[in-house]
Formats: structure tokens, sequence, C-alpha cells
């Protein structure tokens, strides 16, 4: 078990910043792995991370320390995952992607570019005799719906969960690759089409959550198996505050989706960071799409590295300071890695991944048909259209998982139905009861009359 590589990265002023304040700063670096940063009320804090990147830092250091060592375990078929976090205007999209995807100086490459030369670099220096494919996909995560950058009509894409593959955006594009130039040409044509807007704090803010994913496969021609790594960047949406971005209408409402997904994240990061030992806890990753895609990432097989963007200004201590916390959580959390390999039984064919919604249905309630009956079974077909429950239907293990997961659903929705009966149930004996005692008191009157009157006719 490893913890998350977190480091920090302080962007130079901006002009905003600059004719407000200054050249003033709220950061006072102590060496490369602490810093002491105030807050709005000149309160110091002493902070640590694997690495500190301080005003200036060159592109390329940010990439060996952080990214490399997760570039070359994907061509060793270990999962990994960076992650870019902060506030919207902090410098996450470019320690991305640099001032461009294409026609940008070496040394301004972001971090996408240095991990597409990286992947092909590592490919040509390998000694093994292996076959190396490599595929890119890329989708964002937009006003909780997840849209494939390279088809747009792919508007809604589901995500599906993989004994093999762990975490599948069903049905996305990929496109396989053969060298940096042509990657870099197909990133930018994804980039064009992510959705970004103005705000007072950046003039090109992104609204969505961005997923660069790499899949390499290696065909062990020898062993007749299959190892695949997976690396994904991710290069989060800001956090905002409106009173300081000025959102209204739509940016607003993309603001407030933006927070909210963000908020998950962060509850992902306190369950896992909070729980006790030989306690199980809840871990909510079903609460945004961004932490459902992230769950191998965040609590899976994966190497995951965690870059907090942030501004060295005064105007922005309160926003950074949350950053860093965030960041804080992030280095306690505990991952382990293993080796993604799988048996080649049909001559190097791919895993298939059904995305006829409509087949996998059908093939699940097949199985499900062999041991319950129709009325069981069609039950279960309405709670996976209410539910949204979507895996991998070539899996028996996941075909036991997902029964389980929906009987206890099931279960669930009996039990409230229960409870709901016996609060029906409890005022309908409240009432039965009061109905009861105005029975008694009514004949106790009248019987009382008539003794009245009886008494009456005897005078």
């Amino acid at each position: 078990m490893s913890n998350m590589k977190v480091c920090v990265l302080f962007r130079p002023l901006n002009s905003k910043e600059l004719s407000e304040f200054g050249d003033a700063v709220s950061v006072q670096g102590i060496n490369s792995e602490s810093f002491i940063i105030k807050d709005e009320k000149e309160h110091e804090f002493d902070l640590s991370f694997d690495r500190v990147f301080y005003q200036g830092s060159e592109q390329a250091d940010i990439y060996e320390f952080l990214a490399l060592p997760i570039v070359q375990g994907a061509l060793d078929a270990i999962n990994g995952t960076i992650i870019t976090y902060g506030q919207t205007g902090a410098g996450k999209t470019y320690s991305m992607e640099g001032p461009s995807i294409i026609d940008c100086e070496s040394r301004k490459k972001g971090l996408l570019q240095r991990v597409v030369d990286g992947l092909f670099e590592a490919i040509m220096k390998s000694e093994k005799p292996n076959k190396y494919t490599i595929k890119l996909s890329m989708v964002e995560i937009y006003m909780e719906k997840v849209r494939d950058l390279f088809d747009l009509s792919k508007d809604n894409i589901q995500i599906k969960e993989s004994k093999v593959h762990g975490i599948i955006l069903n049905g996305t594009t990929e496109v396989t690759i053969s060298n940096s130039a042509e990657a870099l040409q197909i990133l930018s044509s994804g980039i064009a089409n992510r959705a970004v807007g103005e705000t007072q704090m950046n003039m090109s803010s992104s609204r969505s959550h961005c997923l660069y994913i790499f899949t390499v496969h290696q065909d062990l021609t020898k062993d007749k198996r299959n190892k695949f790594g997976k690396l994904i960047l991710v290069d989060l949406a800001g956090s905002e505050k409106v009173e300081k971005t000025g959102a209204e209408g739509k940016i607003l409402e993309e603001a407030k989706t933006i927070n909210q997904s963000l908020t998950a994240l962060g509850k992902v990061i306190n369950a896992m960071t909070s729980s006790t030992p030989g306690k199980p806890t809840h871990i909510p990753y079903r609460d945004s799409k961004l932490t459902r895609i992230l769950q191998d990432a965040l609590g899976g097989y994966s190497q995951t590295a965690l870059l907090c963007c942030c501004s060295p200004s005064p105007s922005n201590s309160s926003e950074s300071l949350s950053t860093l916390r965030f960041g804080a959580r992030a280095k306690h959390i505990k991952a382990s890695v293993h080796v993604s390999c799988k048996e080649d039984l049909d001559n190097n064919k791919d895993v298939t991944v059904y995305t006829n919604v409509d087949d996998s249905r059908e093939r699940i309630l097949a199985k499900l048909r062999e041991r319950m009956t129709a009325e069981d079974v069609q039950l279960l077909e309405d709670l996976f259209v209410l539910e949204g429950i979507f895996f991998d239907p070539n899996s028996v293990e996941e075909m036991e998982a997902a029964y389980k997961d929906v009987t206890s659903r099931t279960i669930s929705s009996f039990r409230k139905a229960m409870e709901e009966l016996s609060t029906v149930v409890e005022k309908m004996k409240w009432e039965n009861a009061t109905l009861k005692a105005s029975l008694k008191a009514s004949e106790e009157f009248y019987q009382h009359q008539l003794e009245r009157r009886s008494l009456c006719l005897i005078l």
C-alpha cells in the first residue's frame, strides 16, 4: 500500500492580481516540500507535500516528478491517474495543456503533451519483444452528463464496471494512435469541443471536468496473454465563488453543478480518510458522475497523483487554503496497484464491451430467468430501468453482484413500504381506538338517558 502522491503548484501572479495587490504574495517557501501560507486574517499555516512547485517552476520538472512514474507504470500494465485540482483560474488547464496543445514551444508543453511523448518514447526504448497498441478517448462531464468529445452525438454516456477493466465508459469513441503528432492533432479536435465560458476570474473558464484516457495494450505472443494499462489525465473544472466570478444565467447553473460534483469528491476523500480500521465505511462514489468515474483512481488499483493548483495572491488565500486542505486529506489515501492481465483465449481478440443497451439487458434477463420466476424477473427489469444499473454482462461475478444489489434494493424498498404501511396501520389503530371510545361514550350516554327516563316514569 502506498499513499497518493500530492504536489502543489503556485502559478505566477496574473495581471488582475498585480493591479490590485502589486507583487504581494501570501506564500513563503521553506524548501521543495514545505511552505507557510497566510490566510485573509494573516494567520500562518505550515504545510508539507510530496513536492511544491513555486512561481517560475518548469513544466518539465512537474512532469518528471509527478507523471513520469505513472507513464512508465502504464507500460507495465499498471493503471494510473493524474488529477489537477483547484479554484477557477488557478492554472489547472495550463498545467495540463500548456498555452496550446499544438505549436507550443518545448519548454511550455503541459502534462498532456509530455505524457504523449513519454508513452511513445518508452515504447521505442523498450527491450521487450511485445506489440504495443495505444488507444485514446476523451470525454467531459458537463451538467452531470458524460459527453464524448470525439463524437458529440454521444452526449449521455453510461458508466459501467468490469472486474477486468474496472470502470468503463460504455460506447466511448476510442482512436488508435501511432505517434505523438497524430495524437496531439486528435486531442486538439476534442479540446475544441470542450465547454468553456468567460467569468470575471478567467477569460476561458472550463465549464466541465475533462478526462483524457490512454489505454496501452501489450500483446504477449509467447504467453498468449494481453496486458493493458490505463492512464487517465483529469482536468477538473475549478471551484467557484459567485461573488468573485460574477456568474449568472447559464454560467451560474454550470457553476452550481461544478461545485456540487467537487463537493461529492470532497465527501469521498473524507469518507476514505476518516474510516475506522476494521470497520466498513460507505464511500459515496455514486453521488456524482465524477466520483463514480474516479472510483478506481481513488479507491481501486491505481497509481494516482494529484496536482493542487493555487494562486499565491492574498486576494485568493481563502480558496488556496481550501485547495491545500483538500490535498492534505487526499495525501492519506492508501492505494494498491496490480498488473492488469488476461488470458488471450481467442488469439488477441479484445474484450467485448456491449454498446447496445437492449442486447445487454436481454442477456442479463435471460440468465436471471434460469433461476427466477417470470414475475420476479419483471420486477428486476423495472428496477434496472429505475435505478440505472449498468455492468459487464459477460461476468458471472458481476451478475451475482448485480443480483445481490438489486435484491438488496428490493428488500430496502419493501422495508420502506412496510414502514409506511405500519404507519398507516398505527394511524388506523389510533382512529379505531378513538372510534371505540366515542362509541362507548355514546352507549354510556344513551344508557344514562334510558335510566333517567325510566326513573321519571316511575315517579
